[in-house]
């Protein structure tokens, strides 16, 4: 990878620049002695200051309980319910196999990795340690085609939770699974639980997203006259239109979509559990019954508007965390948040829907049966989609979600662009790979100022860490994504207690792809 910029006219970016997280210009930290095979219990930590990282994990709370898992990554041939694809996944599924501990527990993972290329597993949401993170040339090597790497971990925090590679643009495939951490002290006030995997599609089906990442760094977006702007510079915006979202980034009337653009793929296929519309996922109950929905968004490049027809949803928890409950009739979550609801199930069968925001494109579709009846048409638009929409205001954690109050000592201002029409996205002018690492220091409560300079969603992820939504009359909500507007600022506040080297990022792949990537480092 070139160690200077190239220039900005009519560049034509290398894709390892950015879909093998090439070493140039990235602080990397350890070294080959983590590549192919390593043994439990001889933990190398990567991030800054090694045996800090171990230590802080020696102060979590454990249960003293061991969950061993094996995780194979190979090509495999999937039924998506009536359109066979052939791809990348976990143990030949997808999505791929539940895997489910308790808070406190050590994880132990073997990855296997049978895919023709390097890759790795980030576990989405965990405040784990850095060296279990999962970021090639960041937290570790990439694994080796052929080769295989052992997690192992405490398990901090109760919640739903994810896991999928973070080498390019592999996450656009198959490779993802849910990663459930359950409470043992939870009351469970809910009759049966569900996990719903939200994905949308096109790897052996239509472009694959290497080629998607290729078309976009060669090509950039249909932008017309805004194809030449730069840094993000938004002067004669405000005659465009905002497909309804007012400037303060609040959220519109329910039934327009947030901003006039939310990503950049037209995908042939939007699943849920992987599954199409014509053979849906079918979810199985009795009338009267309280469920409660684990929601994920393994999309790429899709935030989706979802909701059960005949149902209001009662929202219990976001990212992982508890909040007051709230009741609404849809909510958008975007790529890589998580929402629990509990619902209460009527008599009959009811669509579940999960509708690609602001795109022209069939819903993702599952059922929801307690009883005999016609099964819902592929395609339904259930009411409620134009009901009570969810805002990140409407929430509140519960008090033992709730972060500490505390004025920051320290603020990050994280300026979200775009660089020539979508060849590149950027955060403070620079992408991943030409960016200076973020220095903070350990205990310092750490504000992050993010303003989205663009058009487009970018759900930013915090890797290691949890964050409470600030600016609020009291305590914000606590989540690890949280999904920027076009045009809007949004001000998060983290407790610098987990000390490593920590990707923050946009979790549209794209986006990220292109360079919307940044670090932040601190020793303990």
């Amino acid at each position: 990878m070139p160690s200077s910029s190239p220039s900005r006219e009519g560049k034509s970016l290398d894709r390892r620049r950015f879909l093998k997280f090439g070493t140039a210009g990235l602080v990397v930290v350890g070294g080959g002695a983590l590549a192919g095979t390593r043994l439990f219990g001889d933990p190398t930590p990567v991030g800054p200051g090694g045996a800090a990282v171990s230590a802080a994990e020696a102060g979590r709370a454990t249960t003293g309980k061991v969950v061993r898992r094996q995780l194979r990554a190979a090509p495999a041939t999937v039924d998506l319910g009536g359109r066979t694809v052939r791809t990348w996944a976990y143990e030949g599924t997808v999505p791929g196999p539940e895997i489910r501990v308790s808070a406190g527990d050590q994880l132990q993972v073997r990855l296997v990795n049978d895919l023709p290329e390097e890759t790795t597993v980030h576990w989405h949401g965990l405040a784990l340690r850095n060296d279990m993170d999962g970021v090639p040339g960041v937290t570790q090597d990439p694994v080796a085609a052929g080769g295989a790497f052992d997690y192992s971990f405490v398990v901090p925090d109760p919640g739903t939770y994810w896991f999928h590679p973070h080498v390019g643009a592999q996450l656009d495939r198959g490779l993802q699974a849910p990663l459930i951490v359950d409470d043992p002290a939870e009351p469970g006030d809910y009759d049966q639980e569900v996990v719903l995997v939200l994905d949308d599609w096109t790897d052996g089906w239509g472009e694959s997203p290497e080629a998607i990442v290729e078309r976009m760094a060669r090509e950039g977006m249909d932008m017309g006259d805004m194809s030449g702007m730069d840094m993000g510079g938004m002067s004669g915006m405000e005659d465009m239109d905002m497909g309804g979202m007012d400037m303060e980034g609040s959220m519109p009337s329910a039934d327009q979509p947030l901003g006039a653009d939310t990503g950049d793929v037209s995908y042939p296929g939007h699943l849920i559990n992987g599954r199409l519309p014509q053979d849906p996922f079918v979810i199985t109950s009795a009338p009267r019954r309280r469920i409660r929905l684990r929601i994920i968004n393994a999309g790429g490049d899709t935030a989706y508007r979802f909701a059960v027809g005949g149902h209001r949803l009662s929202v219990t928890h976001t990212d992982g965390f508890p909040v007051v409950p709230v009741e609404v009739d849809t909510l958008i979550i975007g790529m890589g948040e998580r929402y629990d609801v509990v619902i209460t199930t009527g008599d009959g069968a009811f669509p579940v829907v999960a509708v690609p925001e602001g795109k022209d494109a069939a819903p993702a579709q599952a059922v929801l049966r307690t009883a005999s009846g016609a099964t819902p048409a592929p395609g339904a638009r259930p009411g409620e989609l134009t009901g009570q929409l969810l805002r990140y205001t409407d929430l509140a954690p519960t008090e033992t979600a709730a972060l500490e109050a505390r004025e920051p000592d320290r603020e990050l201002e994280l300026a979200l662009q775009m660089v020539d029409g979508g060849r590149q996205w950027v955060i403070n002018g620079v992408p991943f790979g030409e960016h200076t690492p973020l220095e903070i220091r350990a205990e310092e409560r750490v504000r992050l100022v993010m303003r989205n300079e663009s058009m487009m969603f970018h759900p930013m992820h915090l890797h290691g860490h949890t964050f409470a939504l600030a600016g609020q009359a009291g305590p914000g909500i606590r989540k690890d994504t949280i999904n920027v507007l076009p045009m809007e600022t949004l001000a998060v506040d983290f407790q610098a207690d987990n000390p490593g080297q920590w990707l923050v990022h946009c979790h549209n792949i794209y986006h990220g792809e292109l360079g919307m990537m940044t670090v932040i480092s601190y020793r303990a």
